[in-house]
């Protein structure tokens, strides 16, 4: 799988996709939906619109690694642990207030840019492509596909338990037959698929 987005007159970008590429890519996309969980209900039509504003997510990080990874704690930093209980308690209560009032957001914005990658992609067979050929982004959705494609990355490291440069470079040298070799192909294709597209946005 050697495809590569390209830029585009006018801007935006564009990829020729062969049906396997076509659909790994919407494959990983749906997983990654099913991984961030489903969106939210029909509104209440009686609600109080500030209600819904104000609505109070989850205080306590997903116990999914993968999860974790893509909606992680706004406080702290794990190379640099608190330096006393007391430091500590207050880092896990301002990690938690703001997890409550940003998570819920964030989830959506990452649901909403998968759902146009796996849209992006069946709109080729709409157009009578069928599951291959040139799909064309504007800006918008290059952006969406981005942001997708990092959210990608950033499941499969965890899955693959990467979580530095040493990390990945030992993954390079596995063996044909290690179970996790697919997983760490996808990990370094959707690597270039996103260097490409970013080169894409890049004046």
């Amino acid at each position: 799988m050697a495809s590569q987005f390209e830029a585009v007159p006018g801007g935006g970008a564009a990829i020729a996709l062969d049906e396997v590429e076509t659909s790994i890519l919407r494959s990983l996309a749906v997983q990654l939906l099913e991984l961030l969980g489903p969106g939210e209900g029909p509104a209440d039509a009686s609600a109080d619109p500030l209600d819904a504003l104000f609505a109070e997510g989850p205080s306590k990080a997903p116990s999914d690694p993968a999860l974790a990874r893509l909606l992680p704690d706004g406080y702290g930093d794990p190379a640099r642990p608190p330096a006393d209980e007391a430091a500590r308690v207050a880092q896990e209560e301002a990690a938690a207030e703001f997890r409550r009032f940003t998570e819920n957001d964030l989830r959506a914005g990452k649901r909403e840019h998968a759902l146009a990658v796996v849209r992006a992609l069946d709109s080729m067979a709409v157009r009578g492509e069928g599951p291959a050929g040139v799909l064309k982004l504007d800006p918008q959705q290059s952006r969406q596909w981005l942001g997708t494609l990092n959210d990608l990355r950033l499941a499969i490291a965890a899955r693959l338990e990467i979580s530095d440069e040493e990390d990945g470079e030992l993954l390079y040298r596995l063996p044909d037959d290690d179970a996790r070799k697919p997983m760490v192909m996808a990990y370094l294709w959707l690597g270039g698929l996103q260097e490409t597209l970013l080169e894409t946005l890049t004046p």
